[in-house]
């Protein structure tokens, strides 16, 4: 059978190409095996890749012990953690299109047979998807796992907790020492962090969908099975590159929605939303808002991680993890188990025997923490191509709230005025210009959230915006709102003091003006000026398409 890597490793026309993988060391006997390329995404920024350099080695080792030829090339990753809150933060979302592109480039350049991705963090794992996807050649993905969440007062902790501890000492709840506690015990070591945040979310869903191994979205980082999963992973590459079991056999239509299901019943991050479009964009498989409700409809949500609960990730993995969650969904027809997987199973054999062993992390579809899912598509005259909110964790109180805007055209000015004590009981903020566009970049908003919610607001207080929250984000958080104000979108309209209603049980978010009155404000309107002139950014803002279809770049 030919080989992608024949190309450049056969015949006498490529004796140059040999010449140079002999340069580097390798030898004849290494070059008449498969090429698999193992994308790292190691990097001494990312507490979620800092270890990835170990993982990378034990999927080498594993490719090597199936008989294939292992070759590390690198990959870029924003830290979201770090890049929140500044001018960073509009290069996150960005980086997604740079990582499928950049590992398209490296395995096309060097016509590797197969690919082990190893992410770990937000947009790095469904960048590196997306790339899988377009190139369709044999693919798994393996991420770096979770980190262990902290302990302050006694009391589990993770990344939200520290962000809204922020918000505590702005109101004065807590004092410099308390805040001190929550910097230096948070974080304890490596691993994506620790809650149902967007990282933790993708690496489950790729799980999920198939094209990560059982165990790759909760196995914490610092537990040998990670490293063994590596391993794993390494071989069951030599397995699809044999059997050509190529990325899009794997991700198709049927498995998006197992993915689905487990993205609705685990209480997944709002993110989740624009990176399953992207995904499914780049496998050429129809896909649009509307399914998201569709399967919140009939799909219950069984886990309330942080920030929606007190539980994380290694909790879930003790309870049975994904594999239970799969199963517990199996009993109410929720999971096509026919579907091939990574590991050359189907998903029926990965999830036979797999049960709930902890109903503290894991309810059961008997007694669901609520007959729907934990992801919202809302539509109204605001967000006319919808918009989208974490559901499982809004409180109760706030699934329904009506209140004046408190509007604001940049994430800064808005977490100026909730400091400053501006923002009351009742209110309303919208952060505007803060589009994949408008931003550009689409900006993770976790600040304004934690501060509401350190200050105590969470419940009486939501937040519409056409950026995006982090998965670290609780409370009544509506991003993604389509379209954008830079893009001629309703929320670009909407002016101080409007009465703004919420109803997420009825997919409903309205301004409470008349069509008369938006179309009067539309005539008078004047957009702001981009605020990024240069750079990959413009580039990025000029090309970028809207988020109710993933934000991601425009083919024509």
């Amino acid at each position: 059978m030919s080989r992608r890597s024949d190309n450049v490793t056969k015949g006498p026309e490529k004796a140059p190409m040999r010449s140079l993988f002999y340069a580097m060391g390798y030898t004849k006997e290494e070059l008449e095996r498969p090429l698999i390329g193992v994308v790292s995404a190691h990097s001494e920024i990312v507490p979620g890749h800092m270890h990835l350099d170990k993982i990378t080695e034990a999927v080498k080792a594993g490719v090597r012990m199936a008989g294939g030829t292992p070759i590390m090339v690198p990959a870029i990753g924003v830290c979201d953690g770090i890049a929140m809150g500044h001018i960073g933060m509009k290069y996150s979302l960005a980086s997604r299109e740079l990582i499928a592109d950049s590992v398209e480039t490296m395995a096309q350049a060097h016509q590797f047979d197969g690919l082990v991705l190893v992410p770990n963090c937000d947009k790095i794992v469904p960048g590196m998807v997306m790339a899988a996807v377009r190139l369709n050649i044999p693919a798994v993905v393996v991420s770096g796992g979770p980190m262990m969440s902290g302990l302050v007062g006694g009391v589990e902790t993770s990344l939200s907790k520290m962000f809204e501890a922020v918000g505590a000492h702005k109101a004065g709840i807590i004092d410099d020492a308390g805040l001190e506690e929550y910097e230096l015990h948070t974080c304890p070591g490596c691993g994506s962090c620790s809650g149902m945040y967007t990282a933790n979310s993708m690496n489950c869903l790729c799980e999920a969908i198939g094209i990560g191994l059982p165990g790759n979205g909760t196995i914490p980082a610092v537990e040998s099975g990670r490293i063994q999963l590596a391993k794993h992973a390494g071989m069951a590459i030599m397995n699809l590159v044999e059997k050509d079991i190529k990325a899009r056999d794997i991700i198709n239509e049927k498995s998006i929605r197992n993915a689905l299901a487990c993205d609705m019943a685990l209480g997944c991050s709002s993110n989740s939303v624009l990176h399953l479009l992207a995904i499914a964009n780049e496998a050429g498989i129809p896909l649009d808002m509307n399914i998201f409700n569709e399967m919140s409809a009939k799909t219950p949500n069984l886990c309330h991680l942080a920030p929606a609960g007190e539980t994380h990730m290694h909790d879930l993995n003790r309870a049975g993890g994904v594999g239970a969650v799969m199963a517990e969904l199996n009993k109410i027809g929720l999971i096509d188990t026919s579907l091939i997987t990574a590991n050359g199973k189907t998903v029926g054999e990965n999830i036979e025997g797999k049960y709930i062993k902890d109903n503290n992390s894991i309810k059961s579809v008997d007694a669901p923490y609520s007959q729907t899912g934990g992801i919202a598509i809302l539509w109204g005259n605001i967000a006319q191509e919808g918009c989208v909110v974490k559901r499982s964790a809004v409180a109760a109180e706030m699934l329904q709230h009506t209140g004046p805007a408190r509007v604001f055209d940049c994430e800064e000015d808005a977490i100026a005025a909730i400091y400053d004590g501006k923002i009351v009981d009742g209110d309303v903020v919208v952060i505007r210009y803060e589009g994949p566009v408008g931003g550009p970049g689409m900006r993770e908003m976790l600040n304004p959230t934690s501060a509401l919610a350190g200050m105590k607001l969470d419940k009486t207080v939501a937040l519409i915006t056409d950026g995006r929250f982090s998965g670290a984000s609780r409370g009544a958080s509506i991003g993604h709102v389509c379209p954008e104000a830079a893009s001629g979108g309703n929320i670009g309209l909407i002016q101080e003091g409007d009465q703004i209603e919420i109803d997420i049980p009825a997919s409903r978010i309205n301004v409470l003006v008349s069509d008369e009155e938006l179309a009067a404000r539309r005539a008078a309107y004047v957009p702001r000026e981009p605020n990024v002139k240069s750079g990959w950014l413009y580039r990025y803002a000029k090309l970028v398409g809207p988020s109710c279809r993933g934000a991601v770049m425009k083919e024509d």
